[in-house]
């Protein structure tokens, strides 16, 4: 079982203005119902239809009470598995960035131990690949004007905490790598 923790995504206030209810009068009603033995979707859905918690909300206080309870825990799916996330703008224009990832020679040049096999890709927009076989990842690319870009790079299918704490420095490393090899060209 995960190690419980208090919930910090978002405020009392924060939660309170898009739901109605503080985090303390969420996980008092999810105790009530019985939510330490419902799956997540079965958590969300009574959330949603029952105590007619917005949409995009029931999956948050659904998520921050199985995390509250150690039924699950940071960067862990309903599923059991984790994800890392990396998330940084560049100065460089986006089809700049976008072929250095989509290009296997010009990522060899920035990605240490490339083990990435391109699955699906739509030019400037994003990128769905495997990764060392079992794990998958979406790489996403957000212009921010005519010489910036946003790069968000989502790992998933991985098997525990410390893998996904090790796979989110990696990716944070390896986006500065890409920054350092692009700005020098």
């Amino acid at each position: 079982m995960a190690k419980a923790k208090e919930p910090r995504r978002f405020s009392d206030e924060a939660v309170k203005a898009k739901t109605g209810k503080v985090w303390a009068e969420w996980f008092k009603i999810l105790d009530a119902a019985g939510a330490k033995k419902m799956s997540h979707p079965e958590m969300a859905r009574y959330l949603y239809h029952e105590q007619k918690c917005p949409g995009w909300w029931c999956q948050m206080v659904a998520v921050e009470y199985e995390q509250k309870h150690g039924l699950r825990e940071v960067h862990q799916s309903c599923t059991g598995d984790f994800s890392a996330g990396v998330s940084r703008t560049l100065p460089i224009p986006l089809a700049k960035i976008y072929k250095a990832w989509a290009d296997e020679k010009a990522r060899k040049t920035w990605l240490k131990g490339d083990k990435m096999e391109i699955t699906t890709a739509t030019a400037n927009k994003s990128i769905r690949a495997k990764w060392d076989e079992t794990d998958r990842m979406s790489v996403y690319f957000y212009p921010k004007g005519a010489d910036k870009t946003q790069v968000v790079v989502d790992h998933m299918k991985l098997k525990s905490a410390a893998e996904s704490k090790r796979m989110k420095d990696f990716w944070s490393e390896a986006v500065a790598r890409l920054e350092s090899t692009l700005a020098s060209k």
